[in-house]
């Protein structure tokens, strides 16, 4: 059986040239981070990088790494007009002629590394429409203003996730050739939901709305809702959102109590637009309990929400516990 590759889906679905160059370039740099994660501690690249990133996290060796090819990699790139990472305190600018910003987790459930559990780079490409010179305004876009989004997922196999606002696709990386062939044409996710994904160990610092939807979920077929739900969780958004788009359920990380002060602990430009991006282009949901996250408005780069997404009408019950 014959499938197409990526280069060949995006000439087919008419994607402007500049474009097609930054998400090439975005699969190209991913093949070489599958390898060294797959090398793992005979590459050196497990454990501590021994110091913090903006965001205040302990940063892994891999973390650093995969920044840095990343950046290397789209800086090349005479489209990339500037990018924006979650480990980078500050924007940084490219060409002064190209038409694109790109925004990315470079590795995201970094804490999975070593343990040898999945995770993945998540990416979002915004038009370019501000100063000559790059600076941080230019990228506070709504994220209905997305060009493309997606993630690669380093599991068992690597797959590619991607939007350019015509729906979802999945592509599977073949080894043997390093391309990406298509394995999914049309992701859809079902409206109702029988799993859900939350780390239930931070429960007693949520609102009493989150926790009375919990709840409500845990009591299973003999509660309100009358049926049972299973819970997973991975740790990594990429790979929770994965199955999610493989096979539905609702995914959130709330507010929680412990940091009154901070909105959530997912980066709105970097997590929550490109995969809220995928989940609404997929059929589903993308909310914080006071409304839509495609809709907000960015104050800063690094800007963190509350996150509930997946399929459609549980991510509207949810939604309905918190504003009742």
């Amino acid at each position: 059986m014959s499938r197409i590759a990526l280069p060949q889906y995006l000439a087919n679905a008419d994607v402007a040239p500049e474009l097609q160059s930054i998400i090439l370039g975005l699969a190209d740099v991913s093949i070489n981070i599958s390898k060294s994660l797959a090398k793992g501690a005979l590459a050196g690249i497990l454990g501590a990088a021994g110091a913090e990133n903006v965001q205040g996290e302990d940063q892994k060796k891999l973390d650093v790494i995969a920044n840095d090819m990343i950046k290397d990699a789209l800086a090349a790139i005479p489209a990339v007009r500037g990018l924006a990472s979650e480990e980078e305190t500050d924007v940084v600018p490219c060409h002064t002629n190209g038409s694109f910003l790109v925004t990315f987790d470079p590795l995201d459930g970094s804490s999975n590394i070593d343990i040898n559990s999945m995770v993945g780079t998540i990416f979002s490409v915004l038009p370019h429409s501000g100063t000559e010179v790059v600076t941080e305004q230019d990228f506070l876009q709504p994220g209905r203003h997305q060009s493309a989004a997606g993630y690669v997922l380093y599991g068992p196999s690597v797959m590619l996730v991607l939007s350019i606002g015509k729906g979802v696709v999945m592509f599977t990386l073949d080894q043997d050739v390093n391309n990406y062939l298509m394995t999914d044409a049309e992701v859809a996710i079902p409206a109702d939901a029988k799993e859900f994904s939350i780390n239930m160990s931070n429960q007693r610092h949520w609102v009493a709305p989150m926790q009375d939807y919990i709840a409500d979920l845990m009591a299973g077929k003999d509660g309100p809702r009358g049926k049972d739900f299973n819970m997973r969780w991975v740790a990594a958004m990429v790979a929770d959102v994965h199955r999610i788009l493989c096979r539905g359920g609702l995914f959130t990380y709330p507010w929680d109590s412990r940091k009154p002060d901070q909105a959530g602990k997912l980066r709105l430009m970097y997590e929550a637009n490109p995969m809220g991006y995928l989940v609404e282009q997929a059929g589903g949901e993308v909310w914080t309990p006071d409304g839509k996250i495609l809709d907000i408005q960015p104050e800063h780069i690094h800007q963190r929400v509350p996150v509930i997404l997946g399929a459609a009408n549980e991510v509207a019950l949810c939604v309905d516990y918190h504003q009742r």
